[in-house]
């Protein structure tokens, strides 16, 4: 029967490269879904600013009869925004940048709302994660 002495106490190199390729394993699998996670994290700010630039554009339209000259809501950290107006009709774009690019989401004046996102499209809806659909 063979005994470690202390001096000779620690891992062998094969229980070193067992315990990394656990760890890379996991890594492999948890990464994906971590980025996907951070992606439904950055939804909102492109959600909640279509909300907003819905209602000033009505307020907007309530003032003046028109649509035309309503500010477009300013670009976040993650998306871009453009607004195409004419005297009744908007339609409000958010374009993902950076992390989110490939998102894209619109809302109108009929409140209506459509996304087109790497994880699927939505005509008629904003996907804002993975397996959704309208």
């Amino acid at each position: 029967m063979h005994t470690r002495s202390v001096a000779n106490a620690g891992f062998t190199l094969i229980e070193l490269m067992i315990a990394v390729a656990v760890v890379a394993i996991l890594a492999a699998v948890a990464l994906p879904s971590y980025q996907d996670y951070v992606r439904r994290g950055n939804i909102p700010e492109a959600t909640s600013a279509l909300g907003q630039g819905r209602i000033a554009m009505e307020q907007w339209f309530q003032d003046n009869r028109t649509y035309v000259g309503a500010a477009c809501p300013g670009n976040g950290n993650h998306f871009s925004f453009a607004c195409d107006t004419t005297a009744t009709t908007f339609q409000i774009t958010a374009t993902g940048t950076g992390s989110m690019t490939g998102f894209s989401y619109t809302i109108d004046q009929n409140n209506a709302r459509a996304s087109t996102t790497p994880w699927g499209d939505g005509a008629t809806c904003w996907v804002s994660r993975k397996g959704d659909s309208c």
